[in-house]
């Protein structure tokens, strides 16, 4: 699982919330004129979708976490993630 979201989010963002990161993408991909989304895409708007749509835990605020900084923390593990399950379909 991703170690930033179970220790530093308390609440994560609604349905709603998902459907505005995935229509940010839509855009995004719109303006770029493309009509795929990439998770490039999605990484753009993630902060703006989700900055308001989390809780963050006691412990986030003990460290003086912003949702800004436990979002771009999620979002590097997910890299990790894809990195990883990209190099295992190549093989």
């Amino acid at each position: 699982g991703c170690q930033a979201a179970k220790s530093f989010i308390r609440y994560g963002a609604s349905p709603r919330g998902a459907q505005t990161l995935v229509l940010g993408g839509r855009v995004r991909a719109l303006l770029n004129e493309r009509m795929h989304v990439s998770i490039a895409d999605i990484r753009a708007v993630a902060l703006p979708a989700m900055r308001h749509r989390i809780g963050l835990t006691f412990d986030a605020e003990a460290e003086g976490l912003s949702s800004d900084d436990v979002i771009a923390r999620v979002l590097n593990e997910v890299t990790e993630v894809e990195g990883r399950v990209a190099a295992e379909l190549s093989h």
